[in-house]
């Protein structure tokens, strides 16, 4: 059988009824010519005429012509600002006084909507500001949001008369919550108690965000259809009762408040910027009515306690809110002066956890992860953040049952129940997790939460009214406590801040790029000049003192021609020390020229270069099984091995010298680098005269030698700097071990495309 995923209440078009309650008629009227197109089928006990008698005549059969011309008065006007209009209609006993409440249809018809006027003349204003007045002054003095409610229930218990008045909020899964009631000393309390989200449906909620009160005097009425014109019904929509204050309520909803022995009820929404965040919920044991003017006044200051709930809310917790406001400042202070932000929200664990009231954070910077306090291992927190990239909504992600949307964190509830994660960089994928426990609550819920279902033929699933409110208790597990609007509000500043701070550093860093091209540049030009101005007198000394070597070695005497040799070698030495410092200067800012490399072709001439060159009987180059093909500059690595062969060779006082070039066996795929490239590490292994251990850290300094200047063939010092310069601009790294009299290794790692079997 097919998931169910659909119930009868989420289907049933509760806008289109087809019907309204009694206690007032319905009148469409045609704006074109007046005339009544459709009308509710109780017109004969409200006005004394058949239904059939006045369907399809002008309004003029049941309005004077100055009672018309009133409604038209009001067509271009907001008709909540004109709603009540106040009629006498001539019935069977008489003129009767109506409340005529008028609104637009779609433009072309309108709905009027007849209510018997038992209060005659109405509020006056004077009433209605008194009325207002006490309670307007109490809400204003209310601390907080507990205090407001509180004010609510009891004033409008107080003004209407109903006997229990509830205050219901909706929470983020679009269940409910009884935050505030006041009540008839005899009657249950329901404050404290949940419902679930399927006991409104989200079309009704809709409608609650439209129609902003609903009035049921009476819950066991007949409806009263409404009728049309038979030549029209066949081309007409059904007639969309949205914001009728007549229209026929949901048998599933009727049958709902029958079973919580309600006989009479009115709604009043509460709109918190422009969403339904909770209802005022009115209920009476008995029928009850209350007039249109009482219902505004009810209206008015659900409007107005709506308006107050932004500033009640930011008062709640108010002490907890300042501690979270000093742990930002703190943690922004300490962002704003570090050179690595990472380090500095981790520097000390108390202001990011404390922050949102963590028990354990985890921060994921460019496939690093770094923990703090209480969190799940390393391991699974890498594949929760592969879920967790497609599940960002606007940079953000928050739940306190983690456990109920990523089944595999079941495993580690008892730390992380709740997550609240923060991406930072979507191109980098930096993120910021936070961490709350498992905490098992007790839930009372008006009822068994869990309706009467059935599983239709087609397989979708119809709900039925529960028949019971009791009391209910359900513990609840897999979840932690909800994280509240303020601690979420903290960690999405401190997003802003830290991308404010990374857009700044990102200027900072793009002033001294714009100098270091400068610098490059004047580099450059130095660089020409050593190259040429430099290098040409070096040669003319060294031209002329051949020349008198050659010309007058004769006359000097054996002092006067070693000096002459010195002085020879001398300026070779400098011009290579000139060549060595170009090419290094140059190194890093020349573009590379990345491919696919097969070293063991690169490797087979280098080797033979060797061979030919030196002897053959005292050298050994070892390549025990092929190298891995590699991403880089062929020129640049085929220096790198050259250079490193060289110098293994050179540095080697043994009659048999050998050299190992290979590569270490790669571990099994690494998780915690989800993002990198592979890297392998090379290693070139000698038997060579090695290096004692204080010297290990010098080897790649340019220009610093180990060794006398004849000693072992001489150098310019600068060769093992040139490798660590081509292996960083790889991304790669290079260091050295080495056991002095015995030999030395170089590692070294060089990024690869594939993965190893």
């Amino acid at each position: 059988m097919e998931t169910v995923n659909l119930t009868n209440c989420d289907r049933e078009p509760i806008h289109i009824p087809g019907a309204i309650q009694p206690h007032g008629c319905l009148l469409v009227i045609s704006r074109s010519n007046w005339q009544i197109t459709q009308i509710s089928n109780n017109t004969e006990s409200l006005l004394g005429i058949l239904p059939q008698q006045l369907l399809g005549q002008s309004l003029d059969r049941l309005l004077s012509t100055e009672q018309i011309t009133a409604i038209a008065n009001c067509l271009d006007r907001n008709f909540e600002l004109i709603n009540p209009l106040k009629l006498s209609l001539a019935t069977q006993t008489g003129l009767k006084p109506f409340s005529c409440i008028v609104h637009s249809l779609d433009g072309i018809s309108l709905i009027l909507e007849l209510e018997p006027d038992e209060s005659h003349n109405g509020l006056t204003f004077v009433q209605f500001y008194q009325i207002s007045k006490s309670i307007l002054l109490q809400m204003q003095q209310a601390g907080n949001l507990s205090e407001l409610c509180q004010v609510m229930v009891q004033q409008l218990r107080k003004i209407t008369g109903f006997d229990r008045v509830m205050i219901y909020q909706f929470d983020e899964t679009g269940a409910g919550n009884i935050i505030a009631e006041d009540r008839l000393e005899e009657l249950e309390p329901y404050l404290g108690l949940h419902y679930p989200d399927s006991d409104i449906p989200r079309q009704a909620k809709q409608l609650y965000t439209l129609n902003l009160l609903r009035l049921v005097p009476q819950v066991n009425y007949e409806p009263a259809p409404i009728l049309g014109l038979d030549s029209l019904d066949s081309e007409r929509e059904p007639l969309d009762l949205s914001l009728s204050v007549l229209r026929s309520v949901s048998p599933i909803h009727i049958e709902y408040l029958q079973n919580m022995g309600v006989k009479a009820t009115l709604t009043i929404s509460l709109l918190k910027q422009g969403k339904l965040w909770g209802l005022i919920a009115c209920h009476h044991q008995s029928p009850y009515f209350i007039s249109y003017e009482m219902r505004s006044i009810c209206e008015f200051l659900g409007q107005v306690m709506a308006l107050e709930l932004d500033s009640k809310e930011a008062n709640e917790d108010l002490d907890y809110k300042i501690y979270l406001k000093s742990m930002q400042s703190e943690l922004i202070k300490n962002l704003s002066g570090a050179e690595n932000i990472t380090d500095a929200l981790v520097r000390d664990r108390r202001p990011l956890l404390n922050l949102v009231g963590a028990e354990g954070a985890a921060v994921y910077t460019e496939g690093h992860l770094v923990l703090l306090g209480h969190t799940p291992s390393e391991a699974d927190l890498f594949d929760l953040i592969q879920w967790l990239e497609t599940q960002f909504h606007q940079d953000l992600f928050v739940t306190n049952a983690l456990p109920k949307v990523y089944p595999a964190a079941i495993a580690f509830k008892e730390v992380a129940s709740g997550l609240l994660a923060l991406s930072i960089t979507n191109v980098q994928k930096n993120y910021v997790l936070w961490f709350r426990p498992e905490v098992l609550q007790q839930v009372n819920w008006a009822g068994d939460p869990k309706k009467a279902q059935q599983i239709e033929a087609d397989g979708t699933l119809t709900l039925f009214p529960r028949q019971s409110f009791e009391l209910w208790q359900e513990t609840v597990q897999q979840q932690s406590l909800p994280w509240k609007p303020w601690e979420i509000e903290m960690a999405i500043e401190l997003r802003s801040a830290v991308v404010g701070i990374v857009l700044r550093k990102m200027n900072e860093l793009a002033a001294i790029n714009l100098e270091l091209e400068r610098s490059n540049s004047d580099l450059d030009a130095f660089a020409y000049i050593a190259s040429h101005d430099l290098k040409e007198p070096l040669r003319g000394i060294h031209n002329y003192s051949t020349f008198l070597l050659e010309d007058y070695a004769e006359l000097l005497d054996a002092e006067g021609v070693d000096k002459l040799h010195t002085l020879i070698k001398l300026t070779k030495r400098m011009e290579d020390l000139i060549n060595a410092l170009l090419h290094f200067s140059r190194l890093g800012r020349q573009d590379l020229n990345l491919q696919l490399l097969d070293l063991n072709q690169s490797l087979q001439s280098i080797v033979e270069l060797f061979t030919v060159s030196k002897s053959t009987e005292n050298i050994d180059i070892r390549i025990p099984r092929p190298l891995p093909p590699i991403f880089g500059d062929r020129v640049l690595l085929e220096e790198v091995f050259t250079n490193l062969i060289s110098n293994a060779l050179k540095y080697n006082d043994r009659p048999k010298k050998w050299v190992e070039i290979g590569f270490v066996d790669p571990k099994p795929a690494d998780s915690s680098n989800l993002e990198s490239p592979k890297f392998v590490t090379f290693y070139i292994q000698d038997n060579g005269i090695g290096i004692q251990e204080k010297h290990l850290e010098m080897v790649f300094r340019i220009f610093k030698r180990l060794h006398a200047l004849n000693k072992y063939g001489g150098g310019t010092g600068v060769g093992l700097t040139i490798v660590k310069k081509i292996i960083e601009r790889h991304y790669g790294k290079i260091w050295v071990e080495s056991v002095y009299g015995h030999g030395t290794i170089f590692y070294f790692t060089l990024r690869i495309e594939q993965i190893f079997n």
